[in-house]
């Protein structure tokens, strides 16, 4: 039987659109990709997050500025840390009669020395749970004037101002 001409071109025109593979428009793509990468490091350099462990509680203030990349020292009801690594208990710290942790002393003299990625070289941030007796936190920043660590700051959970 023979074929007419509209079944000839529909056979012709099915034959065209099998031998075409589908094309992927990557123009449009790489433009969300683009915008993307922008907006991440757009807001990853806005503020500075410290790691905070579970056990420490933070209190909280009206913080107006924020952090510089210090050492960080953590204190919750055990342990006192320098940059995550445990340094002393906390009840060898409150024993003495000083008014100075000789360990949290000399690692801190240890750590001025080791750490490069600090931008403040005389500031340390102490990190401590809102539970630690006064006394404690005296000990810790009177250690870390003892190793010229001037500029200590304490952090915080920031609260919202009310206006």
């Amino acid at each position: 039987m023979k074929a007419s001409r509209r079944a000839k071109r529909m056979q012709l025109h099915h034959k065209r659109s099998q031998r075409r593979s589908a094309a992927l428009n990557m123009v449009s793509l790489m433009d969300i990709f683009t915008i993307l990468v922008f907006f991440l490091l757009v807001n990853a350099t806005s503020t500075e997050v410290l790691p905070s462990p579970k056990n420490i509680v933070l209190p909280e203030a009206a913080a107006e500025k924020l952090p510089k990349r210090n050492l960080v020292i953590a204190v919750d009801e055990q342990v006192i840390r320098l940059q995550g690594k445990p340094i002393v208990r906390v009840k060898d710290a409150l024993k003495g009669d000083k008014n100075s942790i000789q360990p949290l002393y000399n690692a801190l003299r240890l750590a001025s020395a080791e750490v490069k990625d600090i931008t403040d070289k005389k500031g340390v941030t102490i990190m401590g749970d809102q539970e630690i007796p006064y006394e404690l936190l005296k000990k810790i920043m009177l250690t870390c004037a003892g190793a010229n660590y001037t500029n200590i700051s304490f952090a915080v959970n920031q609260k919202a101002t009310e206006t």
